[in-house]
């Protein structure tokens, strides 16, 4: 076969391999560590009143899907409510009701918040309809003054915001300034005034409420500013003019309305409040799938019953175990019996750990290769030979099991664990190496068996490896590539090196 071919073979696999690996590491955020945590947040909407023994309706604004943000788990704590829900272009409400309450009164919602790292629309693709402010006489004449001002002095959007607030957070305010805000100087105040200054000036603008997520038994609202500049929705901080949002904020509704209106009560109070707290990154990656619905998401190991994902956390090692035999063998020249053997054998290791696994392996093969010496005494034929090996390899799993377990050496009991058939093949296998090679040249390989199955057994039982394996199986292509190369490699092997040293010092 041409050696192009070869090579393309393998360029394409490792290429196809190494994009998918890259894909699900970088866009999907698959951690590359084993117990790598990501951060997730709980916020709390705790909302208190007294209630005046008439019909009771609570409504509270929620947060819903705004990217950087997900809300992926929620609940509504209250005692004999009711509670429904609705949804528009721009906000989620909840509304709890009742027929009659006396009373304290407190009321629970809570929810569970992600980030998820998606470009997508802050809000509704479309501004709503432009309503102009109800200003008369002096103050209509104030606002118009303000808004020629800025005007005057932006050439887009971006400047025009940015002026805007710059007038607004003057330490000595302008008269103009002075005569739309009167005595109200908060930033919600400021905020408010900016949206119906650009109202006035045609730009669709409205507050966006939110709070800043960090440990805080009671979170302050923040309001942030958010203009149509035509095209899209952007983000604007009051105190800055400036676009953009912080990381941490979170929005939780837009418009201007109150987080809570309450109707048959008085002496309202709420409190907001964020806690994180911390879990492993592969459940958040397995969340924000569900939630983006990327295509390799859904053809994911982590989609399958956990039972299966068992599976294949084992069974994927398998071609791992399988490329290191193949280094060990013809790169590195180590004799084995068997080409799978050592590897199944290094999975049995997995439970019965390395140095137990070892004795009680040399233990069953040894008791094994007597047996077998007196069976081939008795001059039987190949099937039942094989067939009477195989019986008496699982008399003597059940006979260790039981002697090491009256011993009070549990290990033993693992012995069960050891594939019977590959024992099976092995006892006969060096017991053929034995009679037409010799006793070295079977011990030989049986030692090196030993040694391939404990090297493998360090690899795949290494916690990084299982991790990026299970994750990321596309690795595979890669160890294919690499195999494929390995099949043409016909140069020295190291350990027959000093046997072939005089050859090459003549070739040199």
């Amino acid at each position: 076969m041409n050696k192009l071919h070869l090579y393309l073979l393998a360029l394409g696999l490792t290429a196809v391999g190494l994009a998918l690996f890259v894909y699900k590491a970088l866009v999907l955020n698959f951690p590359l560590v084993p117990g790598e945590v990501s951060e997730i947040w709980k916020v709390e909407t705790k909302i208190t009143f007294a209630a005046l023994n008439e019909p009771i309706k609570v409504s509270v604004y929620l947060p819903r899907y705004t990217a950087p943000y997900v809300v992926t788990d929620e609940a509504f704590v209250s005692r004999g409510y009711g509670i429904s829900t609705t949804t528009d272009e721009v906000n989620r409400q909840a509304v709890w009701t009742i027929r009659k309450a006396r009373g304290q009164q407190t009321l629970y919602y809570q929810a569970e918040v992600r980030r998820v790292d998606q470009k997508e629309p802050l809000t509704a693709p479309q501004p709503p309809k432009i309503e102009k402010p109800r200003w008369e006489g002096a103050d209509l004449a104030a606002a118009e003054s303000l808004v020629a001002e800025i005007r005057r002095k932006s050439a887009d959007t971006e400047s025009l915001v940015a002026n805007l607030f710059r007038l607004l957070n003057l330490p000595q305010a302008d008269h103009n300034v002075q005569a739309l805000l009167a005595r109200q100087a908060s930033e919600s105040a400021k905020v408010d005034l900016a949206t119906q200054l650009l109202a006035l000036a045609d730009i669709p603008a409205w507050v966006v409420h939110g709070v800043h997520l960090k440990e805080d038994k009671e979170a302050a609202l923040v309001h942030w500013l958010e203009v149509f500049d035509g095209k899209q929705w952007r983000a604007f901080n009051p105190a800055t003019g400036g676009p953009g949002v912080p990381k941490d904020f979170l929005p939780w509704w837009r418009g201007p309305y109150p987080l809570v209106q309450l109707k048959g009560g008085e002496r309202l109070h709420v409190v907001l409040s964020a806690t994180r707290n911390l879990e492993e990154a592969i459940e958040s990656a397995v969340v924000r799938g569900r939630l983006t619905k990327p295509f390799l998401q859904k053809f994911s190991l982590l989609s399958l019953p956990v039972l299966s994902q068992k599976v294949y956390r084992v069974l994927l090692m398998v071609p791992v175990g399988a490329f290191l035999l193949v280094i060990l063998r013809n790169v590195i020249g180590l004799s084995t019996f068997g080409t799978f053997m050592p590897v199944l054998i290094a999975l049995a290791f997995r439970e019965t750990h390395l140095l137990g696994g070892v004795i009680l392996f040399s233990l069953m093969v040894g008791l094994g290769l007597i047996v077998r010496f007196y069976l081939d005494y008795l001059k039987l034929l190949l099937v039942p030979r094989l067939a009477a090996v195989l019986i008496v390899v699982v008399i003597l799993m059940v006979l260790v099991s039981m002697v090491t377990h009256k011993l009070g050496w549990e290990t033993g009991l693992s012995v069960a664990l050891f594939p019977m058939v590959i024992m099976t093949m092995t006892i006969e296998r060096m017991t053929i190496v034995w009679e037409e090679r010799g006793p070295a040249e079977a011990l030989k390989q049986g030692v090196g068996s030993l040694l391939a199955a404990a090297l493998i057994y360090l690899v795949i039982h290494n916690r990084h490896v299982q991790h990026l394996v299970f994750l990321f199986p596309e690795l595979l292509l890669v160890l294919l590539a690499g195999t494929v190369l390995l099949g043409r490699y016909c140069g020295y092997r190291l350990l027959e090196m000093p046997r072939f040293r005089a050859l090459v010092k003549g070739k040199s």
